[in-house]
């Protein structure tokens, strides 16, 4: 698992290493099922404190997106797509407020947000060289 944490950024290392895993997760690199890293190893990797690698472990768990068992370590949560969609949507508010706070913290407006998601959906719905059309 690659993440470059940019430390000179308004976005809090916390925040930036939830995205990351988050991004993978959605994006197909971390598939469900799979181990991430211990948070001490992870922080030791990143050069972060280990409490901050805890807070992105929680936010994820939190979301649904990874589970943590004890002595079985984090893994990637199997995807939900039977979820209630009240579950779907409290899930959905949660991505949009962290999404909000990473571009308040970069001093981005809430249209330039809206326009980066729009953006980054457009490259996704986009065919592939290798495959058809994800999103």
């Amino acid at each position: 698992m690659r993440l470059d944490i940019d430390t000179a950024s308004a976005v809090p290392p916390y925040e930036q290493v939830r995205a990351g895993v988050a991004a993978m997760i959605a994006d197909g690199t971390l598939a469900p099922g799979a181990h991430l890293p211990t948070i001490r190893q992870l922080a030791a990797d990143l050069g972060l404190a280990v409490n901050t690698v805890a807070r992105s472990y929680r936010e994820l768990e939190a979301a649904g997106l990874v589970v943590s068992r004890v002595r079985h370590g984090t893994t990637v949560a199997e995807r939900r797509p039977d979820l209630p969609p009240a579950e779907a949507m409290a899930r959905l508010d949660e991505a949009a407020r962290a999404y909000r706070t990473a571009a308040r913290a970069l001093g981005v407006s809430l249209d330039g947000a809206v326009q980066a998601l729009r953006r980054v959906d457009a490259e996704q719905a986009a065919p592939d060289r290798t495959g058809p059309a994800r999103g």
